[in-house]
C-alpha cells in the first residue's frame, strides 16, 4: 500500500485518520483523546454527553421537570456540561497529539445554545466542529466565531452546494474538510434521500468525485474530503490516494473504534459486534427523526417491525371499500376498515395485539396492553431531546408541538440510546452500527476475541488492514 502520509486538518498536521463522532456516550473524551495522542483526530460527541462527580462516578441524568419544556431545559443544561466535561477528558488524553473536534447533531434540540455553551468554555481545547443529521448552515457562523474549523457531514454534492451557496460561501477560511457520509453504508442516521432507493447502494467514488467537482467549483481544491461510512482496511481505498478526481482524502472510522478498550460500550455490546454476519445491521426508518438509520437487528427492531406489519388503514366514516365498523380505544369508538383488514386485526388480536393506536397517516396498529402503556409512558416523559420528534410531536418551537398526531409505530431514541450507552442489556435496545460491522467477526486482527487499545487500532490502520 503506498505510504500514508499527514495531512493538515483544523491546522494541524495528523495522520488522515478520523475518528467518527457516535453520540449519547459513545465517543468520549477517553476514546477521542486516545485517537488523537495515535496521530490521528479524535471526535468526541457532544450529544447528550455524560458528566462525572469529583469522584469520577457518572452522574445519571434524572428529570425533574413537570412539563416537556421544562426538562428539554434540564436536558439541555445536562448537555452543555457533559461536552465540557468531554473536552476536558480528550485535551488531557491527548497529551497534546493530534487533532480533536467535537460532534453534533443539527436536528437535536436547542443545537445552537448547546454547541456555544460548550464552546463557551472550552474553545482552546476544540479544533473543529463536525456536523450533520440535517442542513447546519449556521455552524459555519457559531464555529468560525470562535476560531474554530468547520466540518459539514453531507452525502452528496448537491447537499453541498445548498450550504456553501446559502451559508458557508461566508466562512470560506474556516472550512476545514467536507465529511461525505455515505448513506448506504454508515451507521447511525443515514442521508438518504427521496430521490434515492435504500435498497440500490451507489459506489461512493463517482459521488465522492462529484462532490469534489462542485467543491472545485468554489476555488476548495485544498480542502480535504472526509469519506465516511464502509471504510475498513485502507488498502482497499488506496486508489484513491493522490487521485486527482478525489484531491486530498481523510477516511472516518466509526464503527472500529467501537470494539477497543477506552470504548466505553459495554462488555456485552462488544461480543456481540464479535459474532455480527453480513446483513446483520438494518436500513431502517423507525427513527423518530424520521431519517433513516443502520443498526444491528435485535428483537427491539424486531417489534418495530411488527408494529408496523399489524397496521390498517382507516376512515371516520363509511368510505369506499372501508365498510366495516371497527371499535378503537377505550370508549370503543368506531372507526371503518375493509373486510380484509378486519378480519387480520380480528387475528392480531385473538393473538393478544389487544391494543389499537392511531397513526398520523390514518392507520392504526396493533399492540399488546403493556406495549401500548410503555407506548404512552414514553411519548408523556419526553425531554424534548430533538428539534422536532414524531413519536411525542414535541417542537422546540414557541408552540411545542410539530402539530401532527404523536407517532406510535417510532420510539424514544433518548430513552434507548442511553440504556444501552450505560447497562449491559443490548437485545431490547438500538444498536446503531456501521454496515461494515459484520467484518470484525471476519478479520484476523480480532481473532480469539482480540480487543486492541486504540494505539493499537490505529498502528494497524496505517498498514492498510
Amino acid at each position: 500500500m503506498k505510504a500514508l502520509n499527514t495531512i493538515r486538518l483544523s491546522g494541524k498536521e495528523a495522520l488522515p485518520l478520523i475518528e467518527g463522532g457516535k453520540g449519547i456516550s459513545i465517543s468520549t473524551g477517553e476514546s477521542s483523546g486516545a485517537w488523537a495522542a495515535a496521530g490521528g483526530v479524535g471526535t468526541f460527541s457532544a450529544v447528550n454527553a455524560d458528566s462525572y462527580d469529583e469522584n469520577g462516578n457518572f452522574i445519571p441524568v434524572v428529570y425533574q421537570g413537570k412539563t416537556r419544556r421544562e426538562r428539554h431545559h434540564e436536558l439541555v443544561k445536562y448537555s452543555i456540561q457533559g461536552g465540557i466535561t468531554q473536552a476536558k477528558i480528550a485535551h488531557e488524553r491527548s497529551n497534546g497529539q493530534g487533532g480533536l473536534h467535537m460532534n453534533v447533531l443539527w436536528e437535536m434540540a436547542a443545537v445552537e445554545e448547546i454547541l456555544e455553551g460548550i464552546l463557551n468554555e472550552v474553545a482552546p481545547l476544540v479544533d473543529g466542529v463536525t456536523c450533520g443529521a440535517g442542513m447546519p448552515y449556521k455552524v459555519a457562523e457559531i464555529a468560525s466565531s470562535y476560531n474554530i474549523f468547520y466540518y459539514p457531514i453531507v452525502s452528496s454534492g448537491r447537499a453541498f452546494r445548498a450550504l456553501w451557496k446559502r451559508a458557508y460561501h461566508k466562512y470560506p477560511e474556516w472550512l476545514g474538510g467536507v465529511v461525505y457520509e455515505d448513506p448506504w453504508l454508515a451507521g447511525g442516521h443515514n442521508g438518504l434521500s427521496n430521490s434515492e432507493d435504500p435498497q440500490k447502494p451507489e459506489d461512493p467514488y463517482p459521488r465522492v468525485a462529484e462532490l469534489r467537482r462542485v467543491m472545485n467549483e468554489f476555488g476548495l481544491q485544498h480542502v480535504p474530503v472526509i469519506m465516511a461510512g464502509g471504510v475498513w482496511h485502507l488498502n482497499e481505498w488506496e486508489h484513491w490516494l493522490d487521485n486527482p478526481e478525489i484531491g486530498p482524502v481523510a477516511f472516518q472510522f466509526g464503527t472500529r473504534p467501537l470494539l477497543t478498550k477506552e470504548s466505553p460500550i459495554s462488555e456485552a455490546w462488544k461480543q456481540r459486534l464479535l459474532t455480527l454476519k453480513p446483513g446483520d445491521v438494518y436500513l431502517n426508518r423507525f427513527s423518530p427523526t424520521g431519517f433513516y438509520s443502520s443498526a444491528v437487528s435485535n428483537p427491539f427492531l424486531d417489534e418495530l417491525k411488527e408494529r408496523k406489519m399489524h397496521q390498517i388503514a382507516y376512515t371516520t366514516g363509511p368510505l369506499g371499500d372501508h365498510t366495516e365498523s371497527f371499535p378503537v380505544g377505550a370508549r370503543g369508538r368506531p372507526v371503518y376498515v375493509t373486510p380484509h383488514d378486519k378480519a387480520d386485526a380480528l387475528t392480531w388480536v385473538g393473538q393478544g395485539f389487544t391494543e389499537a393506536l392511531k397513526t398520523p397517516d390514518s392507520t392504526i396498529i396493533f399492540v399488546t396492553p403493556q406495549k401500548a402503556d410503555e407506548i404512552r409512558a414514553d411519548q408523556i416523559d419526553c425531554m424534548g431531546c430533538l428539534s422536532a420528534c414524531l413519536f411525542s410531536n414535541w417542537s422546540q418551537n414557541e408552540t411545542g408541538t410539530t402539530g401532527h398526531k404523536a407517532d406510535p409505530r417510532s420510539f424514544c431514541i433518548q430513552k434507548t440510546l442511553q440504556a444501552i450507552a450505560h447497562s449491559e442489556e443490548i437485545n431490547n435496545q438500538l444498536m446503531f452500527a456501521g454496515h461494515a460491522a459484520y467484518r470484525f467477526a471476519q478479520d484476523p486482527f480480532y481473532a480469539n476475541g482480540y480487543v486492541p487499545t486504540v494505539k493499537e487500532l490505529v498502528e494497524r490502520i496505517v498498514t492498510g488492514y
